[in-house]
Order: structure tokens, then sequence, then C-alpha cells
């Protein structure tokens, strides 16, 4: 066995469910369906996403489930079945109600999710309302052409979470469940995958189903839906690029991960690193480290890692506009969020210059002595000192704690 094929195999082992796990999921899926079956006419509902595609990894406490509207019933209604969902669901489960594109339910059975999405029943992309109502047709693709690979697309998913590229989310922009599969089913397997995606270039077009064959894609399909560095054709919608999302940065990392692992084949290419103090410690050496732990908004993850994102770029600017030299600086979301910042060790000096109008500018220099009382001339141009705000970074950090910008993204924070 190749030294690739061995780590394949030691890490599959790690992140296959076992049959128990399988089982209690199942029991648990089957139970919730029975109950939301009890309890409403002319539906069906069924297991979605990764769960009812038999690519999810073990410990993964959610599931997807898709209650499915008659098409033509509720076809020139789709944005009141939210509605008519939530009046039932009501009355037997304690639901969060959460806003997408259409809104969906939260429902928690201890340490496990559910989210309930309601969909129209469609039998093809076109007959579509929204984005989710194709979510089984890609499900039934998936089955049909994946079949074998099942635990490729887990090493796929696996590997792409391990290199921080996984989600489609746009505060990550990275590959969507549905696009590892997809890779997956085209390159025929993981190893194919890797060694293909470490010769990609720049742009990259994927059309598995060969909707246009012998078109240039570029010209047919819509400009928005080919900025992205790799289109790949929906396999169950011609006109959809499925990878829209991916950033330019996230495509970048997911290549150097592939060449990476080609190079020199360990199963560390598979886990999953949480950022952690010792070794931040460690990586700022002498200088300053502030540990900041946020409490976040609640809602959808998606909007709720955005505003994460800006408050961090926030603070981040802020530190900067006062002097300070921000050497590295990141976060970490897994249920608590983690903002860090490497601050470079100097002492700053006391006072700042502010430079003012030129002094033809007789109006303005007059404004500007108003406003600072000792004033000098340098380079033509009105100049005064005044007393810095902040010595050090943390005041200031702290100083944002009220700052209406911060209150807006964040429930609150805390200087470790």
């Amino acid at each position: 066995m190749s030294s690739m094929k061995r780590i394949l195999s030691i890490v599959l082992e790690k992140i296959k469910p076992s049959e128990e796990e399988e089982k209690d999921v199942r029991d648990r899926v089957n139970s919730l369906i029975n109950k939301i079956n009890k309890n409403l006419k002319d539906v069906k509902v069924i297991l979605g996403g990764s769960g009812v595609k038999g690519t999810w990894l073990k410990h993964a406490y959610d599931a997807d489930i898709f209650v499915k509207f008659n098409y033509n019933k509720y076809k020139d209604k789709s944005q009141q079945i939210s509605n008519i969902l939530e009046k039932t669901l009501k009355k037997k489960f304690k639901i969060t109600r959460l806003h997408g594109s259409r809104d969906y339910f939260q429902i928690k059975d201890k340490n496990f999710t559910f989210e309930i999405v309601p969909i129209l029943d469609i039998k093809k992309a076109e007959q579509a309302k929204n984005i989710t109502d194709v979510s089984p047709l890609h499900a039934n693709w998936v089955n049909k052409k994946g079949n074998k690979l099942k635990d490729d697309i887990r090493l796929t998913k696996q590997f792409c979470k391990a290199a921080n590229v996984y989600g489609a989310e746009s505060y990550i922009q990275g590959f969507s469940g549905y696009i590892c599969e997809v890779l997956t089913v085209y390159y025929k397997g993981f190893p194919n995958l890797i060694k293909n995606t470490a010769k990609w270039k720049d742009k990259v077009i994927i059309d598995i189903e060969n909707y246009w064959k012998g078109k240039n894609i570029l010209m047919e399909l819509n400009k928005s839906k080919t900025l992205s560095p790799l289109i790949i054709i929906d396999p169950v919608q011609a006109d959809r690029n499925a990878a829209a999302a991916l950033s330019k940065e996230k495509f970048e990392e997911f290549k150097q991960s592939c060449r990476k692992f080609l190079k020199n084949p360990s199963e560390k290419f598979f886990e999953i690193k949480e950022i952690s103090e010792e070794e931040l410690k460690k990586k700022a050496k002498n200088n300053h480290l502030i540990l900041i732990d946020i409490k976040p908004k609640t809602g959808k993850e998606d909007v709720v890692g955005c505003k994460l994102i800006k408050a961090l770029e926030f603070i981040n600017k802020k530190i900067r506009q006062n002097d300070f030299k921000v050497i590295d600086y990141g976060w970490q979301w897994n249920k608590k969020a983690l903002f860090y910042f490497i601050i470079k060790k100097e002492k700053l000096s006391e006072k700042i210059k502010i430079t003012g109008p030129p002094i033809k500018l007789k109006e303005h220099v007059k404004n500007f002595k108003k406003k600072y009382k000792k004033i000098f001339i340098e380079k033509n141009k009105v100049c005064a000192y005044i007393k810095r705000e902040f010595k050090t970074s943390r005041e200031l950090i702290k100083s944002l704690k009220n700052h209406d910008y911060i209150k807006e993204k964040i429930n609150s924070f805390n200087i470790k």
C-alpha cells in the first residue's frame, strides 16, 4: 500500500461515522420526521444535506430536514410556506426562526441541531422559486453519480475543513459541501482531485454534464456568475455557477494545500487546528499579545459571521490609525468567538503631530489656530502637537467597547 493510500485509510477511519453513530442519527431523524408528518397535510418530510447523501462526517451534530410543499398548490405563494410551517412546528416543538432567502427553523435536541427548511416539491431546477428548492435535486445527483465515492467525498470535505477553505458562507467564501461533492465526482475520487487541483491555473471551468459542450461558457453565462476563479456548472442547473461565492484567496489556499500534500502526504493535512493561547504566545515572542473574548450576536450563521469579521477589521483599523504596529491578527469562531492581535512592543511618543492647511489658505489657517493654541510652520503648512490619547493598544481597544459600530456588530467583548 502506498504511503498516500495508507494515510487516507487511517484518516477515513477517524472521520467516518461508526455504525452506532449512524443508527443514533437515523433514529433521531426518523423520530422528528414522523412527528412533523403527523401534524402537516399535503407535505412530504425528508432528510436532506449530507445526511441523505451519506457524505457526513463523524461528530457532525446537525441535520437538514426538508418539508416539501405541493408545487402546484404553493408555487404562487411560496413566501407563505415559512409561516405555514412555523404554525405547525410551534405546536409541538421549541423552535427558533432564522432569516434567509426564505425563512427556516432550528430545533435543538440535546447536543443535536435540526434545521427545518420549507421548500417547494419540484421536479426540475427551472421550477424553483428559491435556491433551497433545488437541494433535493442536488442530493439525487450526488447519490446517483457519486454512489461509489462517498468516502472520497468525506476526505475532500475534511481536507477543505483542515485547510480552512470549507464553507460557502459570505464570511468564509470557500468551498461548499456541494462543490466538494461535485469536484470529487468529476475527478473520480480524492487522490485524483488533489493531483488535478495542484495543476489548476487562474481560471478553471468544470461542466460535468456537458451542458455547454462546444460553447464558450464565459460568453454564455451572465458576467456576474463568472467572476469567481472556479466555475462549476451546476449539474442540475445549467445556468448556475455552483462556485460563484468562492474567493480568489480560498481558491489559492486550496491549491497550495494540495501541492503541499502531494509533496509530503501526511495526516496533519486533515487535522482541524484550533488557535491555542500557547501557540499565539510563541508566535508573539516579545511583542504584545491581546486576546479578546467576543460574545457574538444571535441569528443566522452567515450574518453573525459577517458582523464578527467587520468588528475585527474595525478594531484592527483603529489600532493602526493610532500608530500601533499590528504584526498579526485573526479570529476563531467555534461556539465562542476569539479575536487576537499581536502588536509590536515599542514606546510611542507622548505627543503626535497634526499637519494643518498650507499657510496661503488664510481662512483655514485661522480656524486651525483657534483649535490648536501652539502652532508651528513646517514645509509651508501649519502644524501642532497634541497629547497622544492612548499610550497602549489595550487602552485603545478597551475604549472601543461602547463604540456604536462595535455594539451594532457584537453583543460584548472582554479583553483577557
